[in-house]
């Protein structure tokens, strides 16, 4: 008997309005099967459709040849960004499997590009640690691409296959414009050399999903593909650029040390303590689907196994660096395993602080802040099946992972930190008095922020006596200057605008907080009187927004002293306020060195030139000569600010209109930490082999003595 179809029952449109379900009915219900589900909302998959959803088709393919790797069989993998747009990876290891699947009978290659949650990596045994887990890593780069092509070095063949927007077919030439007959199966395309296995994917992004301007990252691809093979010892990965076919360039990876490596790689500071590596295993039970004989889904209670690598190491500076990574992708956001290190560090440490009585007893426990200050850090975890929270991978959400690390952390970092071993036990204690340190600069300098509100006319203030503060409260408009010496202080009150120009003076040459410990820093008259007045506090508690001033401008004379009190000020500025700098707010002021006085000058001549170097005074007095115009011999030299009046630090040096200021900007931060390292540094064998080797280049003539 057979259904004939029915029609609507009339009136029912107008019933169903009246129902108040406004005409939702089934037939408005979509269904989309197979790939068209990633190309109707391909941000559920890749994130976005801009350059990051571009860059994330290509770490999906990079995933796939790092997970031969992790298995053993894949050595080397290259990544062609090529002229005609398109991205290729191959790599050597045992090939995408070509044979027939029985159930739905398509070969390997054809059914890992084409149906979501299709791979090796869901329990069968193929892969011990994967990171691309979720099975459709291929299939949505092919889904996305106008044009994809796959070959497959397997059992002596070579096999190829090609679709265009997730559909198996032919194309009649290159590119992805070239004609295309649909077509399902693979293609045998000639024979491989003997032993010679691998996978070469390659694939033009359509441009019918993507933004006309997304556009492939080559620096962050090559960044990647460091970290990659930091985390993968012995892979070579190589990434070629020929986009531009008249300059192409190449870049090899590779590392033997791992993520010890890595960590020293990524250590933006002088080290504290040389790299930990934390190593060990923990298992677990998770209750999971499993897929049976029969096809159907069972949960079944499996046991896990997960490996745990940690290197991290402590340094000078005040930032934190740390890389996670669950079977070497990146999880940028963390998530239980990093939550399980940075709960193990902050209670082994306040442990050992207390066992070792670095911490007195009334002082509080350290907190994670302060654990975190300064360490560069590299957390791995290998883990059958994580849990991940998204397609895009970026927060581990595994729970047992956070018991597993931080047993892992607090049972070997334990062991390290409280050894008898003689450069163990200097590296421990040099560990926790840095941490301690820490602890001690934060709430230093939380009490400095407490106290270093501006005040109200009817408060009394509590900033030093010596600051000559200025009226206004606009924090954009305001500047302080930081005077070097007592006699230009007389001389600047005089010059300055006292309704947006502060003054404060420093006496003589400053710490050199390079060398010098927080707790030094904060004990010291000037450095402590230099953060209070500014009021933003110090380090990693640094508060951009409370800077009480919208510029800092340092003050000194125009000779070797004042370069040397700019460079013992700047050091302060950069190790303590570095956010100051790095915002363009820290300013060096430019006094003259030179007035030329102008004998009898006519109407519209000044009457005082000033030069600022030597050269400049050489040229102007040609350029006086030449015109025939007489000056005071001989010319005065500044020894200092002291020697100018009011008038002419006004015009020269304070007044916005009139003067010169040299913004200190960060355009190369590491170069810039390696000069203060090297120029104020407790080494002194570097120090004296620049001077040294500096001696020969220098000018005798512009020795000030």
């Amino acid at each position: 008997m057979s259904a004939e179809p029915t029609e609507p029952v009339p009136g029912a449109k107008k019933a169903a309005r009246a129902a108040g379900d406004g005409g939702y009915t089934a037939r408005h219900l979509s269904v989309l099967e197979g790939l068209e589900a990633v190309r109707k909302r391909p941000g559920m998959y890749i994130g976005s459709t801009d350059g990051r959803g571009l860059m994330h088709c290509v770490w999906e393919i990079i995933d796939n040849a790092v997970d031969e790797a992790l298995a053993g069989f894949c050595t080397r993998i290259d990544v062609v960004l090529g002229a005609d747009g398109s991205v290729e990876v191959h790599d050597d290891g045992r090939g995408i499997p070509v044979d027939i699947e029985p159930r739905t009978g398509l070969t390997g290659v054809e059914l890992v590009l084409t149906k979501l949650h299709a791979g090796g990596k869901f329990g069968g045994g193929s892969y011990a640690a994967s990171g691309g887990l979720h099975g459709v890593g291929a299939s949505v780069v092919n889904a996305l691409s106008s044009r994809l092509d796959v070959e497959v070095d397997r059992s002596g063949r070579v096999h190829l296959m090609s679709f265009k927007r997730g559909e198996p077919g032919v194309y009649a030439g290159e590119g992805p414009d070239a004609p295309f007959t649909p077509q399902s199966g693979l293609q045998i395309a000639g024979r491989a050399k003997r032993g010679v296995t691998g996978t070469r994917v390659r694939w033009w992004a359509d441009r019918q999903v993507f933004l006309k301007e997304a556009d492939l990252d080559l620096e962050q691809l090559r960044s990647r593909a460091r970290q990659t093979a930091f985390l993968v010892p012995g892979l070579r990965i190589v990434v070629r650029d020929e986009r531009d076919p008249a300059a192409p360039t190449s870049e090899e990876f590779h590392y033997v040390g791992g993520i010890t490596e890595f960590c020293e790689f990524l250590a933006p500071d002088a080290a504290v303590s040389d790299v930990l590596r934390l190593q060990g295993v923990g298992h677990f039970k998770e209750t999971v689907p499993v897929l049976d004989e029969q096809g159907h889904m069972t949960p079944t209670e499996v046991p896990r196994e997960m490996t745990v690598d940690v290197a991290l190491r402590w340094g000078t500076g005040y930032d934190t660096t740390v890389r996670s990574f669950v079977n070497i992708v990146a999880t940028p956001k963390g998530g239980t395993h990093v939550a399980g290190f940075e709960r193990a560090l902050t209670k082994t440490l306040n442990a050992r602080l207390r066992a070792s009585r670095v911490l007195r007893t009334a002082e509080p426990d350290v907190l994670k802040e302060d654990v975190l200050e300064g360490l560069t850090a590299v957390v791995t975890v290998k883990v059958p099946e994580p849990q991940f929270e998204g397609q895009t991978k970026e927060v581990l959400g595994t729970s047992a992972a956070s018991r597993i690390v931080a047993h892992v952390v607090e049972k070997h970092l334990t062991e390290v930190l409280a050894s008898t071993k003689r450069g163990e036990k200097a590296m421990a204690q040099a560990i926790l008095d840095k941490v301690a340190s820490a602890a001690r600069t934060r709430i230093a300098a939380r009490q400095h922020k407490e106290l270093q509100r501006r005040k109200n006319a009817l408060e009394t203030s509590s900033l030093p006596a010596k600051l000559a503060d200025c009226r206004s409260e606009d924090v954009s408009r305001s500047e302080l200057f930081i005077v070097e010496g007592d006699s230009a202080l007389g001389t600047a009150k005089l010059a300055r605008n006292s309704e947006f120009q502060a003054l404060l003076p420093i006496r003589g040459k400053i710490l050199n907080v390079q060398k010098a410990s927080p707790s030094d820093m904060l004990k010291n008259a000037e450095c402590a009187a230099i953060i209070q007045v500014i009021g933003a506090g110090t380090g990693r508690s640094f508060d951009l927004e409370a800077a009480r001033y919208g510029k800092i401008i340092l003050m000194a004379d125009a000779d070797v002293d004042g370069a040397h009190i700019r460079c013992l000020l700047l050091t302060l500025l950069y190790r303590t306020m570095r956010p100051l700098v790095e915002e363009g707010r820290v300013f060096a002021a430019m006094p003259p060195l030179h007035r030329v006085e102008i004998l009898n000058p006519k109407k519209d001549q000044p009457k005082y030139l000033y030069t600022y170097t030597d050269a400049e005074l050489k040229k102007t007095l040609r350029d006086l000569e030449k015109r025939n115009v007489r000056w005071r011999d001989p010319v005065q030299r500044y020894k200092g600010l002291g020697e100018m009046d009011a008038s002419q630090l006004a015009e020269t040096t304070m007044d916005p209109r009139k003067r010169t200021l040299r913004r200190v900007n960060i355009s190369e931060l590491e170069a810039a930490d390696s000069v203060f390292e090297l120029l104020m540094g407790n080494e002194v064998a570097p120090r004296r082999d620049f001077i040294v080797e500096g001696a020969a280049r220098l000018d005798r003539e512009r020795i000030d003595a």
